[in-house]
């Protein structure tokens, strides 16, 4: 029995090691490319020569990446801040409150979970386009989220449903109206739920090509990083050491937000699926 314990233990971690490994050595051999010469990269050579920190100083200084820097900061932090705001509230109401059709109301925005972008695409290019003149500019991308995600909307809807009703009933007992309750009581006891859709929603903005694609192409000043990123690979397609610098510019934020609000992140996520 001690025996297969043992080689029981030996087999799991052996396991973990292996997914591990899976998962960051792209990120690995992404990061020391980028510390190559333009001669050493994509060659048998694992590990740089020389290493060339001037890589990230020249891809700082392409015409115009400062500005996809902020586009980009602009669209995933604003995006975030009202997805959170808008879909709150509609969350609260979906898990605490008891009215007709609210079935229907869930139905809906399960519905619009299911619903691919690309359908939609061209009617909202014209509203945005031809009926706003909003083209060439991020705001046809950012102005929607102040009305609710559907993903966001059922993921702090399920959250919500693990709060203890007797907290909301004291509050109103003690003279708190629903606007209150919902800010004194309910976003406190949230937080890691609206950390976690705050986190969705940031990688979403941050990494999405498809919306910017769509909206901002035809204006260079517009560009986010996902998009600009493409622009620059096919400039300095044979400078693959530039081109993995660029890459690890952009995820370098996505890493550190991730690696300080994990805990959080998990905790919304693990909590969401504990009652229906």
């Amino acid at each position: 029995m001690r025996g297969q314990r043992v080689f029981h233990w030996i087999g799991v971690h052996a396991l973990g090691v292996a997914a591990a490994l899976f998962f960051v050595l792209p990120f690995v051999f992404v990061l020391l490319t980028s510390l190559m010469s333009d001669e050493q990269a994509l060659t048998r050579d694992l590990v740089p020569r020389t290493w060339e920190w001037g890589n990230y100083a020249a891809v700082l200084r392409t015409p115009g990446f400062a500005d996809w820097w902020r586009n980009t900061l602009l669209y995933a932090g604003l995006g975030t801040v009202l997805t959170v705001v808008s879909s709150v509230p509609v969350a609260y109401a979906l898990a605490k409150f008891r009215f007709r059709g609210q079935r229907l109301v869930l139905m809906l925005v399960v519905s619009m979970m299911m619903l691919p972008p690309q359908v939609l695409v061209i009617p909202m290019y014209l509203f945005w386009a031809k009926q706003l003149g909003l083209s060439g500019s991020l705001w046809p991308l950012i102005i929607p989220m102040a009305f609710g995600d559907a993903f966001s909307i059922f993921l702090l809807r399920q959250f919500l449903l693990t709060l203890p009703d007797e907290c909301l009933d004291a509050a109103r007992v003690d003279g708190c109206g629903e606007v209150r309750t919902l800010l004194r009581v309910v976003l406190p006891m949230a937080r890691p739920g609206i950390a976690a859709v705050a986190l969705f929603q940031f990688f979403y903005a941050w990494n999405d090509y498809f919306g910017p694609q769509i909206y901002a192409s035809e204006n260079p000043a517009a560009w986010t990083l996902s998009y600009g990123l493409e622009s620059f690979k096919g400039a300095h397609h044979t400078d693959w050491n530039l081109t993995m610098a660029a890459t690890v510019l952009v995820m370098a934020p996505v890493v550190v937000v991730f690696f300080f609000a994990q805990k959080a992140f998990v905790e919304g996520v693990t909590l969401t699926g504990v009652k229906g």
